[in-house]
Formats: C-alpha cells, structure tokens, sequence
C-alpha cells in the first residue's frame, strides 16, 4: 500500500476492495504465523496486484518456511501458487497430487469441466451482434472526489461509445476508475465536468434505459425483501397501475426468473437461499425488469467459481443476442473480458491509455501498461508461472 505511515491512519472505507484485501492479509501476517491460510486471498484483486500477493506468499513460504493452505476457485492461481492440488466436489476429495500432474493430465471428468471453464486470455470472440448505431456516448468525463487539498480525480477526461448489440471491455487496476466510470454511464453519480448522451440526446439522472448489475449481489438485495419484490422494483417505478398491476407485476417477474434459469416460484424466497451464482442471476433479472437497451456490468462475475461465472457469462451472451443489448462489462480478469468483449477501454489512474477492438488490443498491444496487465494474467502452466515470476521478481534484484 503506497505511503504506508499515512494509508495506516485511514479508515476502510477510504480504500479500494483491493487495498482492503491487502490490509487484511497484512493482518495475518502480523503474528508471523506457521501456517497461512489463505481462503480467496486475491478474488477481490486486479491481475497485477494478484500477481504481486501470489509473489509475497510464495516469498514468505521461501523465507521462513512457512505453509500455505491456499483456498481458490481459481485454477488459474493455484497453478502459480501450489505444490500440491486438492480437487473438492459437494463436500468430498475428488483428485489429490502434483499440480502440474492435475492440470496438465486430470483423472477426474470433474477437474477436466473446471479446466474447460477456464477462460483463456488468447480466446477471440465469436458471434458479435453489434451494429454501427450508438446508443451510448460519452464525451469528456470528469468526477472529482474530496475538496481543497484532498480533491482527487477517479475518472479523468474519459470518452467512448457503446454500439447497440456490442459489449465493451472496461479493465484496469483497483483504483482506476472502472466503478465510478460506470455509475456515471448508469446515473448513478453526476459528472464533474463531461456529458452523456443516449440514443444521440444530452441525459441526466438515472436513465431506466441503461441499467445496472452489480458486483456483490448479496449487498445488492435488500435481505429483508423476497427477491420477486426486489426484482419488482423497476416495474412499479415505472408506474405500473390500474386494475390488475400487481397480477402483470407478479406475471413479468416470474417470466424474468425463468429466462435467467430460476423457477417463477422462486418469487417469495430471500437473497440467503440462493447460491451467489443464483443471486447473480437474480440481479441480472432485476435489471432487465426496465427492458433496458444498455446493461453495465460491474465485475458480475468476480466471486463466483470457474463453472458458475462461464454459465452467468453464457446467459448474458444469450440475453444480448436475443434483446440486442449492449453491454458494458467492467472487470479486473482480463480473459473473462476477452471472451465477452468486441472493443476494449483500458484505463489507469482515472484516464484511458488504450481504447479499441478488442482482438487488437490483447494481441498487439500499444502501451506498455496494457502489456504488463496481459504479462500478470495467471497461467495454467506451473512452469511457465514460475518462469514468469522470476522475471517479474528479475528487476528488482538488479
């Protein structure tokens, strides 16, 4: 954490999820424990800064011998990590050994679906529906938090489009203005300076045309509301009424919970009964209530499992090709956003550094910044992880 004597007198909120994840791993680090136990240490965290955690805990294990029990969903940061791989299903051990021998040649028809789940950084996109019209623009963004002294910029002089049908990619590390860029394109918050224009006309203010499905979908339901009236809650702002509302209300939740792979009886149940995949779908539902033309996605699937983030990935591909929406997906794991993405904004410390298609910008990358997030993308290979973090680790020794 950058200017540590001062950061230390912080108070949380003031912190990224990142840096909040890294002042808790310096928590467990603080009695100089035997054995770490590391359970999602890097989910919250950027490529780079994972790949800067994943160097720390392999230092610390090489300097004081101390063991590591690394708990992930990432196969990806196991591969970096580990000696030893412990494959787990429904509660039970289903494969056990060397992590090169697991990835490199599963026994198990259960660790070769997790393996094919794995997004790939070099995977091109296939099936775009994108057309030539804009639905969204911005031009000139600004957002200053703070005053006087204090003042920073999160997002600074930003401008892009978003094509009907198209998904643009949104990357970069924690801090770099993802989030408070797309609250600016939802409505959320005001711009300091800059404007927003949908479908070609100066908008302020929430737009119920371009919605919102969050990271966490736990905080993101309200846990003493069913998630049939969470999800209801579009329908009435827009001024359902009449003889018969709540009937359609009640009708059109149902039909959103079950094109999201949820049963229409699921209208009465709470957030705690669904798993966080089903939760994000019913945050997804949610958004779609408004029958939206544009959806931001914000890190949507970050916390959940290889499996459930290729199915939550999958639906959203199948809504954007049926509604023809066009999707803003902002996340930190840069192949998710390969997969997904037709153009590409990558931004730092509040700025865009690189803005374009998005097959140019993964294979022949014009800034260097871009090429150092590609370069901290985990690798499957244990070989090629450990060669990897030599070098990262090379400059500092010079």
């Amino acid at each position: 954490i950058p200017d540590a004597a001062r950061r230390a007198r912080s108070r949380p909120h003031e912190f990224s999820g990142g840096m909040r994840q890294r002042a808790l791993i310096a928590m467990a680090l603080a009695c100089e424990p035997e054995l770490l136990i590391a359970d999602e240490p890097t989910t919250a965290l950027d490529v780079t800064v994972q790949a800067q955690i994943l160097d720390l805990l392999h230092t610390l294990r090489t300097e004081t011998g101390m063991g590591l029990l690394l708990v992930t969903h990432d196969v990806g940061v196991a591969a970096e990590s580990v000696e030893e791989v412990l494959v787990m299903r429904h509660g039970r051990a289903v494969e056990h050994g060397p992590v090169g021998t697991v990835l490199a040649a599963p026994r198990e028809s259960y660790t070769r679906e997790l393996l094919d789940a794995v997004p790939r950084v070099d995977a091109r996109r296939t099936g775009s529906p994108a057309t030539g019209e804009v639905v969204l623009e911005a031009t000139g963004l600004r957002r200053e938090f703070g005053r006087g002294k204090r003042a920073f910029a999160a997002v600074d002089d930003v401008s892009l489009t978003v094509r009907r049908g198209e998904t643009l990619g949104v990357v970069g590390e924690s801090g770099s203005g993802k989030t408070t860029l797309g609250r600016m394109l939802v409505g959320l918050l005001e711009p300091t300076a800059g404007r927003i224009r949908y479908a070609g006309e100066p908008h302020t203010g929430v737009n119920p045309a371009v919605q919102m499905v969050f990271q966490d979908p736990v905080s993101s339901l309200n846990p003493r509301r069913s998630v049939g009236e969470s999800i209801a809650d579009p329908l009435r702002a827009r001024g359902e009424k009449g003889a018969g509302a709540e009937e359609r209300i009640r009708g059109r939740v149902t039909e959103l919970l079950e094109r999201v792979g949820l049963e229409g009886a699921h209208h009465d149940r709470y957030p705690h009964e669904f798993s966080g995949g089903q939760r994000q779908r019913i945050g997804i539902a949610r958004a779609l209530a408004a029958d939206p033309r544009v959806i931001v996605c914000d890190e949507p699937v970050s916390a959940l499992d290889v499996t459930t983030q290729a199915q939550v990935v999958a639906l959203l591909g199948e809504l954007q090709r049926e509604l023809g929406l066009a999707l803003v997906f902002i996340a930190h794991d840069l192949a998710v956003v390969r997969q997904v993405s037709d153009r590409l904004a990558v931004m730092r410390r509040g700025r865009l550094v690189e803005y374009g298609p998005a097959d140019e910008v993964y294979d022949s990358p014009r800034e260097e910044y871009t090429r150092q997030l590609l370069a901290a993308v985990p690798a499957l290979d244990p070989e090629l992880a450990a060669r990897r973090r030599a070098a990262r680790r090379a400059p500092a020794a010079v």
